[in-house]
């Protein structure tokens, strides 16, 4: 009888959103097992809600949403959203120049597919959101990743960036703030990084869902606004600003220099009519959401819930011997480090698997984002603080006792 086999275009993709240990944490489950989780980066089933306002218009737009948008999206959002591409002040951006998405995910793998051709190169951090990397190879293309240097506060390593540039290199990207490790980079970080794109005349892609959820009093930059003279592609969406992951809402802004880059968006366009259009009624929520019905902006103070998790599971990570970790200063993700030598450790996977199973917490390891060597990895610190901290209680016994075979 004929079988049918996956495509051998995903023979070089590595993207399991659930991989062996979130699988057997299923299994767990399924047996009656309670299991902690500090795995995915989604508020909704921590308490973390949607404002009011945001939920109301998402039920009034229902009715008014029966038919298709215009694929970029309609034009009351984009209207928005060049406001707001302004007030961060990206430069040379027309309602023409934004594309809305089924989340940011849905627009990085349309930009990725639009560039690529067989070879192509990609710079990528490490670690990184691994669908980058997923989407570069499945467009035919190859991501080359630079490291980002954790004793420098998760920066990316600039003059490893320079090492790995060659001429099949298109596109440099940049995600700040950063998943996994929750860092935010510097006006003169981000001036350095468009002095390097504008040297070997790459594109910038900036990956900034998280722009709106910083802390310490921090301020975020678009990269893009530092860089007029070159084409930038900008990401973002509500899904993390107003606690809405399920409703889908993102977008893509083109800005600078589009004479750069006319055949590209062609074949931009070309993908997004494909598609037909995001989500309608979702759209309708970019204007309501964009005027200031934000549900993030309290958590991220001191007193708020997200900033005082990040406080407690920053200081219970470092209090644990063999454990360091850099403090984020956005999103809600940390990065640990392990003492591999202290612990035998060589294979990350089978340490996050053999603590979910004795200890019943669950969390990723860091090479499921595409960092190099098995001595990560990374917590969402989305639970509440009863949570995060048996978890911490537990991570300390555990790793008491603990040696990798």
């Amino acid at each position: 009888m004929k079988t049918f086999s996956k495509s051998r275009k995903l023979d070089n993709v590595q993207y399991d959103v659930r991989g062996p240990v979130v699988d057997e944490a299923a299994r767990m489950e399924e047996n009656g097992i309670k299991v902690l989780k500090l795995n995915i980066g989604n508020p909704a089933p921590f308490g973390f809600t949607a404002p009011d306002k945001i939920l109301d218009g998402m039920r009034d737009a229902v009715a008014g949403s029966q038919g298709y948008s215009e694929s970029r999206g309609i034009l009351a959002a984009r209207e928005a959203l060049v406001e707001y591409a302004k007030g961060k002040g990206i430069p040379n951006v027309s309602a023409k120049d934004i594309y809305t998405g089924n989340g940011a995910s849905e627009l990085i793998q349309v930009s990725l597919t639009a560039l690529l051709d067989q070879g192509d190169e990609v710079l990528i951090p490490a670690p990184d959101y691994p669908l980058w990397t997923a989407c570069a190879n499945l467009a035919g293309g190859k991501a080359v990743h630079y490291i980002c240097d954790e004793q420098s506060d998760w920066y990316p390593d600039l003059a490893d960036i320079e090492r790995k540039i060659s001429d099949r290199t298109k596109a440099l990207v940049i995600i700040n703030p950063n998943n996994p490790t929750g860092a935010l980079y510097p006006r003169e970080l981000l001036e350095r990084l468009v002095e390097i794109a504008r040297k070997h005349e790459l594109i910038i892609f900036a990956d900034e869902i998280y722009d709106r959820l910083v802390m310490d009093g921090e301020e975020h930059v678009s990269i893009a606004s530092l860089a007029p003279d070159l084409f930038c592609v900008t990401f973002s969406g509500l899904s993390k600003s107003h606690m809405v992951c399920g409703f889908r809402v993102g977008w893509m802004i083109l800005s600078g220099n589009k004479d750069l880059a006319r055949d590209y968006i062609a074949g931009i366009n070309m993908l997004s009519n494909m598609r037909l259009c995001s989500n309608v009624p979702a759209q309708k929520l970019i204007p309501l959401a964009l005027k200031g019905y934000q549900s993030s902006s309290e958590y991220f103070q001191p007193g708020g819930r997200v900033y005082e998790q990040r406080e407690f599971i920053w200081k219970a990570l470092n209090d644990i011997p063999g454990i360091s970790a850099v403090k984020p200063k956005a999103a809600f993700y940390i990065f640990p480090k392990i003492d591999v030598k202290r612990f035998n450790i060589t294979d990350d996977n089978k340490f996050a698997l053999d603590f979910l199973k004795e200890k019943h917490v669950l969390f990723v390891p860091g090479t499921g984002f595409n960092w190099p060597s098995p001595d990560h990895f990374r917590i969402v610190y989305l639970p509440d603080l009863d949570v995060l901290k048996a978890s911490a209680e537990k991570l300390k016994d555990f790793l008491s006792t603990y040696r990798q075979n």
